[in-house]
């Protein structure tokens, strides 16, 4: 199948979270990963934007009755850049998170434009 999409890690925020994931939660967010490379439309069960945001999406992996996320932007069209992740632990989006994830994107462009 042919790959719409790239995903790329601002620094290794998201990488430092993957590897201390139960092998479990790395083997579904390896699925979402394919999903979100190949296909044309995103089911929203595993990318969704972000309210009231500009630019700000977050990948959704469940495992058993454990809910990660990981906050990420669209470059274009076809890129996607992922930020910062957290288990989530209630129904509201922890608003350190969503700070976080914000400054981080800014920061992302900010650098992009320097280079």
């Amino acid at each position: 199948m042919e790959k719409l999409r790239e995903i790329e890690f601002f620094r290794d925020i998201f990488l430092k979270f993957y590897i201390e994931l139960p092998k479990k939660v790395q083997i579904k967010y390896d699925y979402v990963f394919v999903i979100i490379r190949q296909a044309e439309f995103i089911p929203i069960k595993f990318f969704k934007k972000i309210t009231n945001q500009k630019n700000l999406y977050e990948i959704r992996v469940e495992s058993e009755s454990n809910i990660y996320r990981t906050f990420c932007c669209l470059d274009g069209m076809n890129v996607v850049v992922l930020f910062n992740s957290f288990k989530k632990k209630s129904q509201k989006t922890p608003s350190k998170e969503l700070k976080r994830a914000i400054k981080l994107k800014n920061e992302y462009f900010d650098e992009k434009k320097e280079a």
